[in-house]
């Protein structure tokens, strides 16, 4: 009897969480089209600035895929997501070493996220580290994956993710930290604005600078920049630029 009761209790549970997923599930397939012009996240924000009565403008600008630098989107795959055109949406590997962490802190620290999980994230769910939001951020994903093409996945992206307060998406960034367009970041530049997005609005310089460098590291070591430049690229300070008679370029083959 208890069997039978344990086994109708969890169909039950399953099945409530199938419907539940089912009914509150967004219509990701419109994004092949249309490109979202707010986020759960931008409205979340909104919603802490007024409760402590800081005003701002949202500074965003939509970009094609075309018109972003191509250092940047290599400086944010080597730090958020080497993996993002090889995976189908979710890194199982990652995945379980973020459960295994969490399991021996006993917390949620620890997100294990692909960029398409922190898409879906970004676009419809909370920052939560609750287990039933990842659940649904996972099958948020999955369904990004089955519908966009990844470049699509990634344009989106890099056009919604926060870079700072009121700065959203990678044009919005360039130009407020380097006054510039998105397609014309440097390696330099891109490395910057991506050792952003882990904390883009309470990131110290130090931290900021630290990761930053380990990015160069990173570009250098898959031979996308020289050890020259990658040596005099992390001496530069913080949101400088490298002498303009000495450009930084990717390593040629």
């Amino acid at each position: 009897m208890k069997r039978i009761f344990w086994s109708s209790l969890l169909a039950t549970v399953l099945v409530s969480t199938g419907a539940y997923f089912y009914y509150t599930l967004p219509n990701v397939a419109e994004l092949r089209q249309r490109n979202p012009k707010v986020t759960a996240l931008m409205e979340l924000r909104d919603e802490e600035y007024k409760k402590k009565n800081i005003r701002g403008i949202r500074q965003q600008t939509w970009v094609g895929y075309g018109a972003i630098s191509d250092h940047l989107k290599k400086a944010v795959l080597v730090s958020e997501d080497a993996a993002f055109f090889g995976h189908k949406g979710i890194d199982v590997n990652e995945i379980k070493a973020a459960l295994k962490k969490d399991w021996e802190s006993m917390s949620f620290a620890r997100g294990g996220s692909t960029i398409t999980m922190q898409l879906a994230k970004n676009l419809y769910l909370t920052p939560s580290k609750n287990p039933l939001r990842k659940l649904k951020e996972i099958v948020i994903a999955h369904q990004l994956e089955q519908a966009l093409s990844k470049r699509r996945i990634f344009e989106i992206y890099l056009n919604v993710v926060e870079w700072g307060r009121n700065i959203y998406g990678i044009e919005a960034a360039a130009r407020h930290y380097f006054g510039k367009s998105a397609a014309a970041l440097d390696p330099l530049e891109a490395a910057t604005l991506a050792a952003l997005l882990p904390s883009p609005r309470n990131s110290q310089d130090r931290s900021i600078m630290n990761r930053r460098n380990l990015i160069l590291s990173r570009l250098a070591s898959v031979g996308y920049l020289s050890n020259d430049e990658y040596q005099r690229a992390k001496q530069v300070p913080l949101y400088q630029k490298v002498e303009e008679e000495t450009p930084l370029l990717p390593a040629q083959e």
